[in-house]
């Protein structure tokens, strides 16, 4: 699997995540603004620490960014059910779940 493709993808579902947050801090809206930057932007640097070089700690770094996919789920996910922002969310969760498959599909390859 080519990690270009996980790189590019990690970095725009980062950018989506930002454009989100400024949506978010709009309506007023901190805290998940805040959790949602902070795990949706983790998810491309822990992939960019990963792929930097050869290193013990490149499967680590996929696995912070896995868990950084299931925290960012899980905020998009309250903020689509509790309806504190009138906000689709529903680009960001396919996102996301794309990005999971991928990163799955790095952590089960022997590095």
């Amino acid at each position: 699997m080519d990690e270009k493709v996980v790189q590019t993808k990690s970095f725009e579902f980062a950018l989506n995540i930002i454009r989100l947050y400024k949506k978010l801090q709009a309506r007023q809206e901190f805290v998940l603004a805040n959790e949602l930057l902070r795990s949706g932007t983790q998810i491309g640097s822990s992939v960019e620490e990963a792929f930097a070089g050869p290193t013990q700690t490149s499967a680590l770094e996929i696995a912070v960014a896995a868990k950084a996919v299931r925290a960012t789920g899980y905020w998009l996910r309250l903020l689509q059910a509790s309806r504190l922002a009138d906000i689709d969310v529903s680009q960001e969760l396919h996102q996301l779940e794309e990005l999971r498959i991928l990163l799955e599909q790095f952590m089960a390859v022997p590095r």
